[in-house]
């Protein structure tokens, strides 16, 4: 049978907004309309699962998903740059944020590097235990309420694609992209609006 994992990115928030470094806040009550106004769209699945963050869990709460939260689908570890902005950062440690930006094993930050963050989503996609969720209308799709980054280094990961290439991939707020067929061998549906049904 083949396996879907379908990807929901959050709802803004303040962080995401003012594009800070894995800055985690609750959404806001606009995000929180738009997820709930998108809940309809959302597609049926035999399991549910969701980043840590507050964001994420608003996010699975106003779609109104019980998903289970899973600690490898965090957010990439920015160590003592989480939840400062790129442009105070890049002002006080320019060296630091360059080598970031064009080194993969790079992780001045103390954090994760580059490298470090796409190897932990993908080793969480190549052990994901299909079987719980093969039987009934979920038919083997996984659905996970996951940041933004998390989406980029999972196709990434599934493609094998360069490390490089999570640079250049883009993920709107509350976007479904999906990953059909099994590990190694991955088909990719990228960046679909979750949009409501339309009514009638």
């Amino acid at each position: 049978m083949t396996v879907r994992v379908m990807l929901i990115s959050p709802a803004l928030d303040v962080a995401l907004r003012e594009a800070r470094f894995d800055g985690d806040a609750p959404l806001d009550p606009a995000g929180v309309r738009r997820a709930r106004a998108a809940a309809s769209a959302v597609p049926p699945a035999g399991r549910y699962v969701r980043g840590p963050s507050a964001r994420c869990a608003g996010t699975a709460d106003a779609l109104g998903l019980r998903a289970d939260p899973e600690l490898a689908l965090r957010g990439w570890d920015m160590g003592r740059w989480s939840g400062q902005r790129l442009a105070e950062v890049s002002a006080s440690e320019p060296d630091a944020v360059s080598a970031w930006l064009t080194d993969p094993s790079a992780a001045a930050h103390g954090g994760e590097s580059l490298l470090e963050f796409s190897a932990r989503v993908g080793r969480w996609l190549k052990s994901v235990e299909f079987v719980e969720f093969l039987d009934g209308d979920g038919g083997g799709r996984l659905l996970g309420v996951v940041e933004p980054a998390v989406v980029r280094a999972a196709i990434v990961q599934a493609l094998a694609l360069p490390t490089e290439a999570f640079w250049r991939l883009d993920v709107a707020p509350l976007t479904l992209t999906g990953l059909s067929g099994r590990s190694g061998r991955w088909n990719l549906r990228c960046g679909q609006p979750l949009s409501p049904a339309p009514a009638g």
